[in-house]
C-alpha cells in the first residue's frame, strides 16, 4: 500500500485514482493498475475502462450481482 499512496499530479488521472483507500485494499487488481501507471507514467484505454468497471462494480455489489445472474 506504501507504493500507491504516492501522489499522482496529472489531472487526468489524479480524478481516476481519488478513490477510497478501502477500495485499493480490497482489490489487488486496482492497486496493479495504479502502481502500473505510478511506474510507466500513463496507462491505455483498456486499462482505464476496466479500473473504472472495478470500482463501479465494488461499490455497488448488488448491481454487479444482478447482472451475473442474468447473464
Amino acid at each position: 500500500m506504501k507504493q500507491i499512496n504516492q501522489p499522482v499530479d496529472d489531472l487526468q488521472y489524479k480524478e481516476l485514482f481519488d478513490i477510497p483507500e478501502t477500495l485499493y485494499k480490497q482489490s489487488s487488481f486496482l492497486r496493479n493498475i495504479k502502481q502500473s501507471y505510478l511506474r510507466f507514467g500513463s496507462l491505455t484505454e483498456k486499462q482505464i475502462a476496466a479500473f473504472k468497471k472495478t470500482v463501479e462494480d465494488l461499490k455497488n455489489p448488488q448491481k454487479q450481482e444482478s447482472e451475473d445472474a442474468e447473464g
